[in-house]
């Protein structure tokens, strides 16, 4: 099996992005609530790969260890959601939503609180409000705080597995003055993909009805 099993035509895509700019859309609403800060938050593309391609393109575009907040989601399509930074990035984030005031000891002691806290609101608002719009819920876990590199991040073995899919969403991100870029992946098998592109085809439907 490959990406093609499950391409999503023109309209489709457009409607799936349309769902996640809408999602980042509240998710950063609900992060500017957090930091009482102004916060941005846009997606520039979206694509449905492998999980070897999404592992090399972000290995392509990324020389330092990536830092990233993990969490399961369940539902009528299930997998594993990830908002993944270049350390550096992550550092920034940390800083602007912390304040420029803590010491740097300090910082670095409630830097894995902080991010995880960051992207459980980030992932939640995202996938929470696509659910939602799509007219089911999900079930999110607790967020987990992982560092590595790419492979590690996506768990691609030497020969890698062929039958799960990530949705990538690049991400822009303005906190406070700074920009901040980052990816949020959705790793999901072909059953649940399938599922999801079932869910947009009615959603699709719906809004055609209500403009009819």
């Amino acid at each position: 099996m490959n990406a093609h099993s499950i391409e999503l035509d023109e309209l489709e895509l457009d409607a799936l992005t349309e769902l996640v700019n809408i999602g980042v859309s509240r998710a950063a609403a609900s992060l500017r609530k957090m930091v009482n800060r102004q916060v941005t938050l846009s997606v520039p593309s979206v694509e449905i790969i492998t999980r070897k391609s999404a592992a090399t393109l972000i290995g392509q575009r990324e020389s330092e260890l990536l830092i990233a907040v993990q969490q399961q989601f369940e539902g009528p399509f299930s997998g594993r959601a990830l908002l993944i930074f270049p350390e550096s990035n992550g550092l920034s984030l940390v800083r602007a939503i912390v304040g420029e005031d803590m010491g740097e000891a300090d910082l670095i002691d409630m830097k894995d609180e902080a991010l995880a806290e960051t992207g459980n609101v980030i992932l939640n608002g995202c996938l929470g409000s696509m659910a939602n719009m799509l007219q089911h819920t999900l079930n999110m876990s607790l967020p987990d705080v992982r560092r590595g590199d790419s492979d590690l991040l996506f768990e691609v073995p030497g020969s890698a597995r062929e039958d799960s899919f990530v949705l990538f969403l690049y991400i822009n991100f303005s906190v406070h003055e700074r920009d901040i870029r980052g990816y949020i992946a959705m790793i999901m098998d072909l059953p649940s993909l399938e599922k999801l592109k079932l869910l947009i085809s009615n959603f699709i439907d719906r809004v055609m009805t209500e403009i009819d």
